[in-house]
């Protein structure tokens, strides 16, 4: 397949954008690892009249084509809160997918460097997403598992075609299995560990029956969240408008028990964990679609489940290296045992967050995952 032969098309109505999310399900139609997003909430996410980022972002999304059928495809972003409040002049680029022809990755990237360069960019970046809370990484390892609705998945012919393109490996997350046993057989250390931190820093841990109860603390959490992970090299502040749309986005996913916050003897928040059931087999299911029967087979995970999947973690810096951590996993292994669940699978966590890391040695854990974003520095008037 020639460079000649394929045509990049930039997109931008709502019907082409259900044409780029749609590719994907086409191009891994026959791949039982990959699981489906949910249409409409993928082109809401992309849809500049829809996500409130672009109150702080551009982006340009493209389509290639080869005999007139799609074979890749490609978001390109910049967070202006990312290039002008932390001095990064980089271009990101996310939603990317293609056939395994190294052309149309090089014909797609051209129009990464292309941006960046009209927008005074220094350097390239990604898979990422608009910030922080969307799904980044290219898998490297772990292709014979299925991907979480919070993570994408790709072939491995990604990471050769980037390779071979000059570009380098930038951020590196792993993901984790942990078998769990049940309470009494679970370690003796971190139970009695647990117990002493709550009693010396005199902290409660908020227990809720409904989402109602959450409520409060949403707001809480996204503060935390970046006390938390503000240092990391990843990180972009999260603004209000974006607070809302994934409070929006993710509710209709949480169920009550599986959220905990703790507070200190002043009632302030220090940390939270929010872990959900897993939604990998009923995204299967939907294929895609709410209606007419997808959001019964999401419903149905959300009650009836032996698989959950954490989400996010925040603990306040001054009480980190504390054992806080020891007390989250503690609760949160009585919930999962009084549901049932007997497997817990990580969200991507940076390689050097060891101090998360370092918790999950005290159980049967394996690491089955690795991602990684790809970097490349923009040559002034060069494609690529």
């Amino acid at each position: 397949m020639s460079k000649e032969l394929i045509d990049v098309v930039e997109i931008s109505t709502r019907k082409d954008l259900r044409r780029f999310v749609d590719f994907t399900f086409t191009l891994y139609s026959q791949n039982p690892h990959w699981t489906p997003p949910i249409i409409e909430e993928e082109i809401d996410t992309l849809d500049q009249t829809k996500n409130p980022v672009f109150k702080n972002a551009k982006a340009h999304y493209f389509l290639a084509f080869k005999n007139e059928e799609i074979v890749g495809r490609i978001a390109v972003m910049i967070n202006w809160i990312e290039v002008n409040e932390l001095k990064k002049k980089k271009v990101r680029f996310g939603w990317f997918d293609v056939v395994n022809d190294i052309n149309v990755t090089k014909v797609l990237m051209e129009k990464v460097h292309a941006i960046g360069n009209e927008n005074g960019m220094e350097f390239i970046e990604g898979p990422v997403g608009f910030s922080n809370m969307d799904k980044a990484g290219l898998l490297v390892k772990g292709f014979e598992e299925s991907n979480t609705m919070i993570t994408w998945y790709n072939d491995p012919y990604y990471h050769e075609h980037f390779k071979k393109l000059g570009y380098d490996d930038l951020a590196v997350w792993v993901e984790y299995k942990i078998t769990l046993s049940s309470f009494e057989e679970s370690p003796e250390k971190i139970k009695k560990f647990s117990d002493l931190m709550v009693k010396r820093y005199q902290l409660k841990i908020m227990d809720f029956k409904s989402k109602k109860q959450i409520l409060p603390y949403v707001e809480k959490m996204f503060v935390l969240l970046e006390e938390t992970y503000g240092k990391l090299q990843t990180f972009v502040p999260i603004q209000e408008e974006q607070i809302k749309q994934y409070k929006e986005k993710y509710f209709r996913y949480i169920h009550p028990q599986f959220i905990k916050c703790i507070v200190d003897k002043n009632n302030e928040l220090i940390a939270f964990c929010i872990t959900m059931p897993s939604f990998t087999r009923a995204l299967k299911k939907a294929n895609g679609r709410l209606f007419p029967f997808g959001f019964l087979h999401l419903l149905k995970a959300l009650y009836f489940n032996s698989r959950a999947s954490f989400y996010l973690i925040g603990v306040h810096p001054k009480y980190q290296n504390k054992g806080v951590t020891a007390i989250i996993f503690n609760e949160m292994q009585k919930t999962f045992n009084k549901f049932g669940y007997n497997i817990v699978e990580t969200n991507p966590e940076l390689e050097e967050n060891s101090s998360i890391q370092n918790l999950w040695k005290n159980y049967e854990h394996w690491q089955h995952k690795k991602r990684l974003t790809v970097t490349k520095k923009i040559k002034k008037g060069a494609k690529t």
